[in-house]
């Protein structure tokens, strides 16, 4: 008979729980610096659009592109499975709710075309944008190499949870520093949420990690599995690693937090919580230019065996100009995100994201509700309504 261990359990923050506290000084947004950078590669804004079937395509990987930023595309996804990707996500918009995982799942059995990969690549490099692309750990001794071939920019080692020391029964799993040595590009490597793999990730040599286990609209890891970390702390954790690689090594790796955040208020948190950018999913899918018009699902969401993500329909009702730089007519914070960025950098006394990342963060639970009655009774007649 074993006895029960006592454990003592720490508490962790989401984006609803902390507030920003601002600057003894304030800095003109205009002054601000809100660039980021992964390897050589540097973008004008810290937000980047996730690898999603619903999101990118090379027309809007090449759309982001033209306005400073990156967008990643999934090399497992639909794009280089079906020459006309087009229809097949048209396939999972026109599928009821209730069949629209088994219509994902069917889609995804189709394998993987190289020349599509090739083709794809192309396509993005042609447009002028940086080509950045995601594969999972088990298929990217294959698969990278492929798109680097063909020209790709940043390879994006993407998998719910991914760390440096993985037990299967491959003889020879991917090896990260293997993969780092002779790639030939910028490998960023994700997800994760705590300090001690974040670390060893960093010490692989990789370029950046993406930090979030089941945050996102799309994602049900945390219903089906129950893992998980609240994204603000498991920011403050990652960045904590990033810190301490960078004393030891003096190789800065970014933090980019991936997934969970709704509004410019929960990009800015997640800035302020350590991380240097973000990965956003469903707010890209509201734009015009995204290619599933106003769908969105997850990449797990056509694992044969057990799913872990959902379809949703934020609809469309932005653009990306709108979505990134305004000007916008909104009040709850989901366009003009930079603006925002910039915005409370300038409040907070910062001219860059590493000022930032001095800010005071404070538990705040009642931040999201406090004098805001009429709001949220109005907010509550307009959902009856």
């Amino acid at each position: 008979m074993s006895l029960a261990t006592y454990r003592e359990l720490r508490p962790a923050y989401g984006f609803d729980e902390v507030a920003i506290v601002p600057g003894s000084i304030t800095v003109n947004p205009e002054l601000t610096d809100v660039h980021f950078s992964i390897g050589e590669f540097t973008f004008d804004f810290p937000i980047v659009a996730a690898a999603l079937d619903a999101v990118v395509d090379p027309r809007l990987a090449i759309e982001v592109g033209r306005r400073g930023g990156l967008a990643v595309m999934n090399l497992e996804g639909l794009q280089c499975r079906y020459e006309d990707a087009d229809a097949a996500i048209a396939e999972v918009v026109i599928a009821s709710q209730e069949e629209s995982a088994a219509v994902i799942q069917r889609l995804t059995e189709a394998p993987v075309r190289e020349e599509l990969i090739g083709r794809r690549v192309r396509m993005i490099k042609e447009g002028g944008g940086v080509c950045a692309v995601s594969c999972t750990p088990a298929n990217t001794k294959k698969l990278a190499p492929i798109a680097v071939d063909a020209g790709a920019d940043i390879i994006v080692v993407q998998s719910t949870v991914t760390t440096a020391r993985h037990v299967s029964t491959s003889p020879r799993g991917l090896i990260l520093e293997e993969l780092v040595e002779n790639i030939r590009v910028p490998v960023a490597v994700g997800n994760t949420v705590g300090f001690a793999a974040t670390k060893e990730l960093m010490d692989t040599g990789i370029a950046a990690v993406l930090v979030g286990v089941g945050p996102g609209a799309i994602c049900t890891s945390r219903e089906v599995l129950g893992i998980g970390v609240p994204q603000v702390t498991a920011t403050i954790d990652c960045a904590a690693a990033r810190d301490q690689h960078y004393r030891e090594t003096g190789r800065y790796v970014p933090v980019i937090t991936d997934g969970g955040m709704r509004n410019g208020g929960d990009v800015c948190k997640a800035l302020a919580a350590g991380a240097d950018a973000v990965m956003l999913g469903t707010a890209f899918a509201r734009t015009e230019e995204a290619p599933a018009k106003g769908y969105a699902w997850g990449m797990s969401t056509g694992h044969r065996e057990l799913p872990r993500g959902v379809r949703i329909r934020p609809g469309v009702d932005t653009t990306l100009d709108r979505l990134l730089f305004g000007p916008t007519s909104r009040t709850d914070g989901t366009e003009n995100l930079v603006g925002a960025v910039r915005t409370c950098l300038g409040v907070c006394g910062a001219r860059t994201i590493a000022e930032f990342h001095e800010a005071e963060l404070i538990v705040a639970p009642s931040i999201k509700v406090e004098g805001k009655r009429w709001q949220l009774e109005q907010q509550s007649a307009g959902l009856r309504s």
